[in-house]
């Protein structure tokens, strides 16, 4: 069992509003009327102490579009951000770590520029670098998810390994937005194939006993997404059973 697991719910960002997807497909989208910053608030009142931020349109366009979000976010909340979407140079790692994020989350850039991943890893830290794993169909998924690349997930994760990355997001696409339960083979697979490697898995939460299964099985933390913007799953009673 990992030594701590982590909750993290997520705030998907089209055009500065809260959205949520179903498998990956943006022109299938919920969007909320809470903002980012009282979303955010919420979680935090709640007694969470994480939060994966995703910029949507940068993950589309190739370059981050929703950092004044962010940038709100940090300043009007103490939640530990990870962000991503749109990030390509060490600049953009800089300009995402100045606005307050704790670290980063990349997945298009892992694929298609490995090698830079190790020089990120090297110049902030393996602490700050979180590669972004998307599978649809047991392949590596890009650009929002809509691009797939022939990778196969063992192999890419072998490669972001040697370059001393320490911490994945692995999302089921085909299980994202809809409720229908984690990926849990996919996480068995990769905690078993890889000795020091966090996984967080991502895509298909919709109770507690999901979170739990996912404790139990070894991962360090669960990305969640609808079944907390929907009620499926109560804020108070998620605090309740795994902390901040």
């Amino acid at each position: 069992m990992a030594a701590k697991f982590e909750v993290i719910p997520a705030i998907d960002i089209i055009n500065g509003s809260c959205v949520r997807l179903s498998q990956g497909n943006f022109a299938d989208k919920t969007v909320y009327s809470d903002s980012p910053v009282d979303m955010a608030r919420r979680f935090e009142d709640a007694g969470l102490t994480r939060l994966h931020m995703v910029d949507l349109d940068g993950a589309r366009a190739g370059r981050i579009c929703n950092l004044p979000v962010l940038e709100s976010v940090t300043s009007l909340t103490s939640l530990k951000i990870d962000f991503s979407g749109g990030i390509r140079t060490a600049e953009d790692v800089s300009m995402v770590l100045a606005a307050g994020a704790e670290m980063i989350a990349v997945g298009s850039m892992a694929v298609k520029d490995p090698d830079r991943i190790g020089e990120w890893v090297e110049t902030f830290g393996a602490s700050r670098v979180i590669i972004g794993a998307d599978v649809r169909d047991g392949v590596i998924a890009v650009n929002g998810w809509e691009t797939k690349t022939g990778l196969e997930l063992t192999p890419f994760l072998r490669a972001m390994h040697s370059r001393r990355v320490t911490q994945v997001f692995v999302t089921d696409v085909s299980k994202d937005g809809l409720l229908a339960g984690p990926a849990m083979e996919i996480y068995r697979e990769i905690l078993s194939d890889f000795n020091g490697l966090e996984v967080i898995a991502s895509g298909g939460v919709a109770t507690l006993k999901d979170l739990e299964e996912l404790r139990d099985i070894g991962c360090s933390g669960a990305i969640i997404g609808k079944a907390l913007y929907e009620g499926n799953i109560d804020l108070t009673e998620l605090v309740e059973e795994f902390g901040g």
